[in-house]
């Protein structure tokens, strides 16, 4: 299996060459960088079909299709981006690394020649009229692809230590808990699948083909060798029949020995055939666990992504259906394709809420993009020395006609972030009931002062929908048998023969840091 890729060299001929024979043999792939004329910048988002199979460009400009015996080198590509001209083309003709756009944009009195002169509040009242001619809000399925990235950072960990009955309990113990943390963690994961459903978030059925995660886990080895280290301890300081008593301040919570964990469990006897097939069976259930927990996860992900669009009208985006709370400026006109589009800017009119860029069709008026990012934090709380603060959530979400002249979802691309704090004392107490006369066994007390910060993406590229009926979507029963396959570093040929949106430089070159060794 070979990629390729049109390279401008001096080998243009021989590489086509390979090109076409290669198309006829075997499946192959075809990549390509789109960019800006002008600026010679990447052009991110832009729609590129081949043979009526649609694809995005990443926020990098780059995209792949994989190709099949059927594709042939006189197949056209056509590639289009709002504020762009639209360009089509066999694909042999294609011989560079990359591909120009040419930015085509008119001033807005052009256009309005041809046109009723509305105002910015009677198109958005236009597009939330012809909601249900423009989408199919109906029961689909749908071939999705989703990454989801998350970015971890420890901003602060302090502490003081009040009190410690367990001499082992001590600052060099505590300050080692805080030294194995990772300061900074990134976490990828990404899956295709056939997702079944409509509107209703809850009501969604997920057929997973694939799945990967990529991530360190020699990070993880050094929390498992801090968790046995604090199982010795506790082991060997506490009573099996203790029971624990956490206090934050005014509030507390009983935890008994069984909500422990790990922490009182013996060693496995390999030689007790009995205790050994237990434990085969708690991991195989594990694993079955897991397998129920990935996919509803994914499928509640996707079920809420989809549910949120702001053509509905309990979206967080409610700009469609509540206008009076925006400032709306019609600000050009510009094109996608050949088609007219108008670009209103909308800013938040006394309550925070989210500021962007809407582009409408001027002929059906359907909304066929919507950039958004929040104006203040979404949420903010501060109590008792406990604060969170959603402060960052910014996208872009971009429909595209289909064949059935609806429009659907193609690409959602969201980005949140969130900052934690937790500035309190702690006590961790061992209370036994067993014990006549003192009950407290052993107590560790601390002021702690610690944030986190994460920062987390979520890429959705939506590549074929059909519609189904209710007695179709009741009839599939899911049967998902896919874990995610661990990926160390980042492997180019795992997605090889499946199409995805392409991954930005920063996955590519993702790799884990050497095993962790005493």
């Amino acid at each position: 299996m070979k990629s390729v890729t049109f390279n401008s060299t001096v080998q243009k001929p021989f590489n086509l060459l390979l090109f076409l024979c290669a198309l006829s043999s075997f499946s192959q792939s075809l990549s390509s960088v789109i960019v800006d004329s002008a600026s010679k910048k990447p052009v991110p988002y832009a729609t590129v079909q081949l043979n009526n199979r649609g694809m995005i460009t990443n926020e990098e400009g780059r995209f792949k299709f994989s190709l099949d015996a059927q594709i042939q080198p006189t197949d056209s590509l056509f590639i289009s981006c709002i504020g762009y001209e639209s360009m089509g083309k066999p694909i042999q003709e294609f011989k560079d690394s990359l591909i120009y756009l040419k930015p085509k944009a008119i001033e807005l009195r052009e256009v309005i020649v041809s046109n009723k002169e509305y105002t910015p509040k009677e198109i958005i009242e236009l597009v939330e009229d012809h909601i249900e001619k423009n989408y199919y809000t109906n029961y689909t399925k749908k071939r999705v692809f989703l990454r989801e990235t998350y970015q971890n950072r420890v901003l602060k960990t302090e502490y003081e230590i009040k009190k410690s009955s367990i001499e082992a309990f001590n600052r060099n113990f505590l300050d080692s808990v805080i030294n194995t943390v990772p300061k900074e963690n990134t976490y990828y994961t990404e899956m295709l699948g056939d997702l079944y459903g409509a509107d209703d978030a809850d009501e969604q059925k997920l057929d997973l083909i694939k799945a990967s995660e990529l991530f360190d886990k020699n990070k993880d080895i050094d929390l498992e060798k801090l968790e046995e280290k604090f199982n010795d301890i506790v082991k060997k300081n506490i009573k099996t029949d203790s029971y624990f008593k956490l206090k934050s301040g005014l509030f507390g919570a009983k935890i008994d020995p069984e909500d422990m964990g790990d922490l009182f469990e013996e060693e496995i006897d390999s030689t007790d055939a009995a205790a050994l097939n237990q434990k085969l069976e708690e991991e195989r259930k594990q694993k079955e666990d897991r397998r129920k927990f990935f996919s509803k996860y994914k499928r509640q992900t996707l079920g809420n992504l989809f549910a949120n669009l702001p053509i509905f009208d309990d979206s967080d985006y409610n700009i469609l259906f509540k206008p009076r709370r925006y400032e709306l400026t019609l600000e050009n006109f510009t094109y996608l394709g050949d088609q007219a589009v108008y670009v209103i800017k909308y800013v938040p009119d006394g309550s925070p809420e989210f500021q962007g860029t809407l582009y409408i069709n001027s002929d059906d008026f359907a909304l066929i993009r919507m950039d958004f990012e929040n104006t203040e934090p979404l949420r903010d709380f501060s109590l008792l020395g406990v604060s969170f603060n959603e402060y960052l959530a910014k996208g872009s979400i971009i429909f595209a006609k289909g064949s059935d002249h609806k429009y659907h979802l193609r690409y959602y691309n969201i980005i949140k972030g969130v900052q934690a704090g937790f500035k309190r004392p702690l006590a961790i107490i061992e209370k036994n009931k067993n014990v006549k006369g003192r009950r407290k066994q052993n107590e560790l007390k601390l002021k702690v002062d610690a944030s986190f910060g994460n920062i987390n993406q979520y890429e959705l590229v939506v590549f074929d929908e059909e519609p189904i009926n209710e007695e179709q979507f009741e009839y599939f029963k899911e049967n998902n048998k896919v874990l995610p396959t661990y990926m160390p570093n980042y492997d180019p040929n795992f997605w090889k023969g499946y199409n995805i949106i392409e991954p930005n430089k920063a996955i590519k070159e993702f790799t884990s840091e050497v095993e962790f060794t005493d």
